[in-house]
């Protein structure tokens, strides 16, 4: 134990000793990801699919709800094998639905993934490009800072 308490007091006293300093910035990926032109593109693109989806899946589900009300109302006018016959047909449809919503979310989703990706790929080199400029040795992204200096912020030099 006195070994291993030696061998790290040693070793931060060599840290210390050498006065390295690192030049910090950090960054705001997500500021950069809404405030951009492509970005800006991006969500607009994103919302436009994500209301045409909406409306079509509220006229669906008015039309499910108005079945579901028309086979309430039959209840007691239909016997019961046909009755069933029709709520099974519905189950069905209501399956269908979901499945489809889920498919198109997940859709959706996955495209704001990749193109959110391709945005990031074209960013990083001008990242890289001014971290070398300005002699910056870390980089950090803006949402694991707690607290810092506005000076160390980068964003909106990268935004630019």
């Amino acid at each position: 134990m006195k070994k291993i308490f030696f061998f790290v007091f040693f070793f931060i006293n060599v840290i210390i000793s050498t006065n390295v300093k690192a030049k910090i910035a950090y960054i705001d990926i997500n500021y950069i990801l809404k405030t951009s032109e492509v970005g800006k593109f991006l969500n607009a693109h994103i919302e436009k699919k994500k209301n045409k989806y909406t409306e079509k899946y509220k006229e669906i589900e008015k039309d499910l709800v108005e079945k579901e009300k028309t086979l309430i109302a039959q209840q007691n006018i239909l016997n019961k094998e046909e009755f069933e016959n029709k709520v099974q047909i519905l189950t069905n449809e209501v399956q269908i639905y979901r499945e489809d919503k889920k498919s198109n979310l997940d859709n959706l989703n996955k495209f704001k993934v990749e193109n959110t990706k391709k945005i990031l790929k074209v960013l990083n080199p001008i990242i890289t490009n001014f971290v070398n400029e300005n002699s910056i040795s870390i980089v950090i992204p803006k949402k694991n800072i707690i607290i810092g200096k506005k000076n160390l912020d980068i964003t909106d030099q990268i935004l630019i």
